[in-house]
């Protein structure tokens, strides 16, 4: 048992937070995805309101998962920013992650999670180029997509509930591509096809299953630079290996109904993140102008005049008067 689990288990209440279900299949290991999405979830899951841990699938074969392994899933979050004028400076040891998986050694039992019968929601960011269709038979080891992994999870949930149209999942992919809940389903759809599966498994992913565009906003840079890491490993009082950095703010706009609203009960740990809208084209439009747009306008100026950084330039009176 490392430094940070020994910090977390010292006696603690929530160290009960560690029996809870796993109510999540997330594919992606990254920064974003503890930063935000999991932050969310650990948080509702203190104030014992969605009560689910995450099984993690490790999609790449890029680096490994010795890191979680070593530190029980545990990780830490340090939250440092701006918020309504105040200075925030918050470390949170999340609790969200029950295990980590890796696709291409143990997809057996990833598969196997699909009979879980308290498993509700799919999380994913797999990167812009992770959803795309790659025309392969879903039917071997470990799928080489992400379309084509999650295809086959589904095709194990749909038989292990032998077609329960209430096994159903909802599917919240968090990649930054336009509308891509639906252009997710439409690849599904289509490797089903190419995979000549049976008509009443695609009948269900139409039917049982809800594919839900989102978008996520709020930035995660991660671990932090050499020099400023030192500084908070001596103020956390262990190592860290996946050691998160994250600002304040955060948003989780994701299209949908009443009945997603009821299965996404994490919303209700932070409200003000976490959006449910029939249309989230308005906070796309609002995070596109506000945030991409004033760095774009603003970056060829402030290169000129010879700031570095965003901080460089908001303390220039006459910069931050232009931005």
């Amino acid at each position: 048992m490392n430094q940070l689990s020994k910090t977390f288990l010292s006696g603690r209440p929530e160290s009960a937070l560690l029996s809870l279900p796993e109510k999540v299949l997330q594919f992606g290991t990254g920064a974003l995805l503890r930063g935000l999405p999991d932050y969310l979830i650990d948080k509702a899951n203190r104030q014992g309101i969605f009560n689910g841990r995450i099984v993690v699938v490790k999609s790449t074969d890029a680096g490994d998962t010795a890191a979680f392994e070593q530190q029980n899933n545990l990780y830490t979050l340090c939250i440092r920013g701006i918020m309504d004028g105040q200075t925030v400076s918050e470390n949170i040891i999340s609790t969200a992650i029950s295990r980590v998986l890796s696709a291409s050694r143990q997809w057996e039992e990833v598969l196997a999670c699909a009979a879980n019968p308290t498993l509700e929601i799919v999380i994913s960011n797999t990167t812009e180029v992770g959803i795309q269709l790659v025309h392969e038979d879903i039917r071997i080891s470990a799928p080489a997509s992400f379309p084509g992994k999650l295809l086959a999870f589904l095709l194990a949930r749909f038989r292990a509930f032998h077609g329960d149209i209430s096994k159903g999942l909802v599917i919240i992919p968090t990649e930054l591509v336009p509308k891509n809940g639906t252009l997710l389903e439409s690849i599904i759809l289509e490797l089903a096809h190419l995979n000549k599966l049976e008509y009443r498994f695609i009948e269900w992913v139409e039917q049982a299953c809800t594919f839900c565009n989102s978008l996520v906003d709020r930035i995660v840079p991660g671990q932090p630079s050499s020099d400023k890491i030192f500084a908070l490993l001596e103020e956390l009082g262990y190592l860290d290996s996946l050691l998160t950095v994250a600002e304040p703010y955060c948003l989780w706009a994701i299209e949908g109904d009443e009945q997603v609203a009821n299965v996404l009960t994490f919303r209700q740990g932070e409200p003000n993140a976490v959006v449910i809208a029939p249309d989230i084209d308005q906070f796309r439009e609002r995070k596109l102008r506000l945030l991409n747009g004033t760095h774009t306008l603003s970056c060829g100026l402030a290169h000129l005049v010879g700031f570095s950084t965003v901080s460089q330039a908001m303390e220039d009176p006459d910069m931050a008067v232009f931005i």
